[in-house]
C-alpha cells in the first residue's frame, strides 16, 4: 500500500472512530457530517473522499461501536470470552463505564436507535449482539447447555438495562444503587439467581 493510501486509510479510520464516539453520545441522529468533520480537522468536502454517504458512515461507526471493546481485548491477546463473569460484571457495571458513555458499550447508549435504523445498521447490531451473548455464555458453568445461554442472554440484557437506566437516574445514590443491584444479581445468576 502507497503512502498516500496509507495516509487515506488511517483518516478514513480516525473519522469512523470518532463518528462511533459521537453516536454514543448523541445518538444515530445527533452528530452532523460538518461538524465530525471540524472536528476531525478536515472539510466537509473531504468527507466524500471517504464514504458515499452519511448512512455509510454510521453503518461503519456502529459496526466500529458494537465491536471496539472485542477489538480492544484482542489486541491485547485476551479472548473476550475468558474474562470471569465477575470481572466482566464489575467492569461493565462500573460507575466509569456509566459516566463515559462515548466510549462505552454501543447498544446501552443507541438500543432504540439502532431498533428504528435501516437493515445494514440493524444486520451489524445483530451480529454484534450473537458474538457478545457467545462470550456471556462461555462465562456461564456449563457453557455448552441451553441454561448457559438463556442464563447469558438474561445477563447481557440486564446489564445493559441497567446501565442505560442508571445514566437517566439524575440522583448519584440512586444511579449507583441501580449499578450494584443488577451487579450482585448477574454475579450470583450462574448459581440460581440472588442469595
Amino acid at each position: 500500500m502507497g503512502r498516500s493510501q496509507l495516509e487515506k486509510q488511517k483518516t478514513h479510520e480516525r473519522i469512523v472512530a470518532l463518528a462511533a464516539k459521537r453516536l454514543r453520545e448523541e445518538g444515530l441522529d445527533g452528530i452532523g457530517v460538518a461538524d465530525l468533520m471540524k472536528e476531525a480537522g478536515l472539510t466537509v468536502g473531504g468527507f466524500y473522499k471517504h464514504f458515499a454517504s452519511r448512512d455509510e458512515l454510521v453503518a461503519e461507526a456502529v459496526e466500529s461501536a458494537v465491536g471496539s471493546w472485542r477489538k480492544h481485548q484482542e489486541e491485547k491477546g485476551i479472548d473476550p470470552a475468558s474474562i470471569p463473569l465477575d470481572a466482566y460484571v464489575d467492569n461493565y457495571l462500573s460507575e466509569r463505564h456509566r459516566d463515559h458513555c462515548g466510549e462505552g458499550c454501543a447498544y446501552a447508549a443507541l438500543t432504540a436507535d439502532m431498533a428504528r435504523s435501516g437493515d445494514a445498521v440493524r444486520t451489524i447490531a445483530t451480529e454484534g449482539l450473537r458474538k457478545n451473548f457467545e462470550a456471556m455464555t462461555a462465562r456461564m458453568p456449563e457453557p455448552e447447555t441451553r441454561e448457559a445461554r438463556q442464563k447469558a442472554i438474561i445477563a447481557s440484557c440486564l446489564m445493559t438495562g441497567a446501565l442505560g437506566l442508571a445514566r437517566v437516574a439524575n440522583d448519584e445514590a440512586f444511579s449507583k444503587e441501580i449499578l450494584e443491584t443488577v451487579k450482585q444479581f448477574v454475579k450470583d445468576l450462574p448459581n440460581g439467581g440472588t442469595k
